[in-house]
């Protein structure tokens, strides 16, 4: 099952992840939300991060302090 969050406008988002090389080479781990379940869909929010809903209503992660 997907993780999904439910904005303040009632719009749904569903987390995803993504790797991708950077220019020195190392791999990056990029965490997104999407309005649709696309490849790479998530079933959980990583242990280390938390979710915060910006002015716009747009989810994204942030990392537990």
């Amino acid at each position: 099952m997907a993780y999904s969050f439910t904005n303040s406008k009632g719009v749904t988002y569903y987390l995803h992840t993504r790797r991708t090389m950077a220019a020195s080479g190392k791999e990056r781990v990029l965490f997104f939300f999407a309005k649709e379940i696309k490849e790479g869909v998530m079933d959980a929010v990583p242990d280390a991060y938390t979710v915060v809903e910006m002015k716009t209503g747009l989810p994204v992660l942030k990392k537990k302090v």
